[in-house]
């Protein structure tokens, strides 16, 4: 059966992508920051026997290395059988650190691009050895905000355009070994991950920008709000993922979303100061 790593596996896309994987009878490790995580998806997978929950933060080194061992060495017990070889890379562990760029921590902007950016070079530079031997294929879960970027998200949006850069040099540069490299690029989607952004974030409006910033955190509420209402199932984006890896020869890109289809279309075709009003009509600001 054909194998995969999947990173940020506890929640969300990741979530969904391994349960899709692995009751399709994919070999799947699901990398969690917590223990309890992995069991939740044992329990939620039933019987389906390939789905084996590791330990993985993107941003430690050495369980990133530990990873690669486990793929090469021969298992333990109940471990899995992957004889060096790894048939697929979800590159999908990420966060979200939103609000005016005037007043992001520059230690939150860090923490942004370590995350979703040096993270998943770094599994991808672990793991490569093994995806070559399978000629194997790579995904990156970027999202539409890394074509189009939208005032008051720049650091997620950032960190999206660079995993664009890399999922694009990747897919040339492993062109000889047969790897192949695709980008995923959902609009909204229900999952949590812009909670979890909010409740990290930021710094508090400081009396003297009030003017300037004092209306942004309720009309980004409601912005994701109406994103949650309107976002695609996350198992959407897990069968667009799996398409991709099962496709004849991936495309470098998917978009998920008639929403993504639209920013994008309107980002090509509107003068760069009309597309800036419709945005700040959409945002309320």
């Amino acid at each position: 059966m054909p194998s995969a790593l999947i990173t940020g596996a506890s929640t969300g896309i990741g979530r969904a992508t391994t349960l899709h994987l692995a009751k399709a009878g994919w070999t799947v490790l699901a990398c969690v920051r917590e223990q309890a995580a992995g069991e939740r998806l044992v329990a939620e997978a039933g019987d389906a026997p390939g789905l084996y929950p590791l330990l993985l933060d993107v941003t430690n080194a050495e369980q990133i290395a530990a990873a690669a061992r486990l793929i090469d060495e021969q298992p333990s017990v109940g471990g899995p059988a992957l004889n060096g070889r790894l048939d697929a890379l979800v590159n999908n562990a990420g966060i979200a650190i939103g609000g005016p760029l005037e007043l992001i921590p520059l230690e939150q902007m860090r923490v942004q691009l370590e995350v979703n950016v040096i993270g998943q070079l770094g599994v991808t530079q672990a793991l490569l050895p093994a995806l070559r031997r399978a000629r194997g294929r790579i995904v990156f879960v970027s999202s539409i905000g890394g074509r189009v970027a939208m005032a008051f998200t720049a650091p997620y949006a950032a960190s999206k355009h660079a995993l664009e850069a890399l999922g694009d040099a990747l897919r040339v540069e492993l062109r000889t070994s047969g790897v192949q490299v695709a980008i995923i690029e959902p609009g909204a989607v229900s999952t949590p991950i812009w909670d979890k952004g909010r409740e990290s974030a930021g710094s508090p409006v400081p009396v003297e920008l009030e003017d300037e910033y004092g209306h942004v955190p309720a009309a980004m509420d409601r912005v994701l709000e109406n994103a949650a209402r309107r976002g695609v199932p996350t198992e959407q984006v897990a069968e667009t993922i799996a398409r991709a890896l099962t496709a004849r020869r991936m495309k470098a890109r998917y978009l998920v979303g008639s929403d993504a289809r639209a920013m994008l279309l309107a980002k090509r075709l509107l003068p760069a100061h009309i597309f800036d009003r419709v945005a700040r009509r959409a945002l309320g600001v």
